[in-house]
C-alpha cells in the first residue's frame, strides 16, 4: 500500500482496508466495531493526509465506492462495505 496507513493488529481476516475521516461519527463507530471484533486492518484517515496522498486515497476509494463516501471498507481488494453497516461487517469479518 503506497498510501500512508496505520496498521491495527488483530486476527487476520484477509486484507482489510478502512478509509475514513477523523471527524466522522460513523467512521468512529466503524473503527470501534473493527477493534471490538479484533480485526487486523489498515486505517487511512483521508482528511489527515497530505494532498498527494489524499488524492491517491480518494482515487482508491472511488474504485470501490464511486460516490467516495465514508466510511469505506475494502476487503481483499474486491469486497466493499460502504457506511456503518454493523450486520454486514459482522457477517464478513466477525
Amino acid at each position: 500500500m503506497d498510501i500512508p496507513a496505520e496498521h491495527i493488529e488483530g486476527t487476520d481476516r484477509g486484507d482489510v482496508r478502512f478509509y475514513g475521516l477523523s471527524t466522522c461519527g460513523w467512521c468512529r463507530k466503524t473503527r470501534e466495531l473493527l477493534n471490538s471484533l479484533g480485526v487486523d486492518y489498515y486505517k487511512v484517515e483521508v482528511d489527515l493526509l497530505e494532498k498527494e496522498d489524499k488524492d491517491r486515497a480518494v482515487a482508491e476509494v472511488k474504485k470501490h465506492n464511486p460516490e467516495c463516501s465514508f466510511p469505506t471498507l475494502v476487503i481483499d481488494g474486491d469486497k466493499c462495505i460502504v457506511g456503518f453497516d454493523r450486520s454486514e461487517i459482522e457477517k464478513v469479518l466477525g
